[in-house]
């Protein structure tokens, strides 16, 4: 798993630098039984990887652990404040900017965390949110998932064909008769465990490493886009 944690060295950066720097945002929260509390900080963290592999950024390791307050009802979940998530952001952009890294994005990869739009929007041009709505969307249209991005909120067809892709051994049996899809009106309110007994929010029977393929590429692809608002 140290390929998901940048290698480089001081060396590596003085004779590539950049003017743009990717964090991936994870968390440590539930996602069912089939797949580990560590999941959005693997997606996150491999969504970064071969971002970086393909555009002219400063890859940053992940922060694991984020705002999961509405999966607190199941064990092994583990949440900071949304004050603490935007000092944290803040200071790396601050500690960036003072090394000469002007732009920061972040790589989220986890939906609870909506403190880092205002983040993004405070920084007014000095950072940018990805993915965003319309990149997992475009990734969902290209490869062929059937869930809809609302349906499949959690540890569904999704962030499962992610992990068949790019790392199969953390995906354990299951996932396979894990299905379940429900109205989540009052999420905010009474956290999903009033929706839903497993953990899983989405149809994980769907996934397949081919989907998560295209999901990847697709989002290396739309990166390109946000370099360009960026102006870099």
């Amino acid at each position: 798993m140290t390929d998901l944690f940048p290698l480089a060295t001081t060396g590596d950066v003085q004779e590539r630098p950049a003017r743009v720097a990717v964090l991936p945002v994870g968390s440590f929260e539930q996602h069912g039984a089939h797949l580990p509390l560590i999941t959005d900080t693997v997606i996150a963290a491999t969504i970064a990887r071969a971002v970086a592999a393909a555009h002219p950024v400063l890859h940053l390791p992940p922060l694991p652990i984020s705002c999961s307050h509405e999966h607190a009802a199941w064990a092994g979940t583990v949440s900071i404040s949304a004050r603490t998530l935007h000092a944290v952001v803040t200071d790396v952009a601050d500690s960036l900017r003072a090394s000469g890294v002007e732009r920061l994005v972040l790589v989220n990869a986890h939906g609870g965390n909506y403190v880092l739009s205002n983040v993004v929007q405070e920084s007014a041009g000095g950072m940018a949110l990805f993915p965003g709505v319309a990149d997992w969307q475009a990734a969902h249209t290209a490869a062929g998932l059937r869930t809809s991005l609302d349906d499949d909120m959690h540890a569904g067809e999704l962030e499962t064909s992610i992990l068949l892709h790019a790392h199969p051994h953390l995906v354990r049996p299951g996932h396979e008769t894990a299905d379940h899809v429900t109205d989540r009106e009052h999420l905010l309110t009474l956290g999903l465990r009033a929706y839903t007994e497993s953990g899983v929010v989405g149809r994980p029977s769907l996934a397949s490493a081919a989907k998560g393929h295209v999901v990847l590429d697709t989002l290396v692809r739309r990166f390109a886009g946000v370099l360009e608002a960026l102006g870099a």
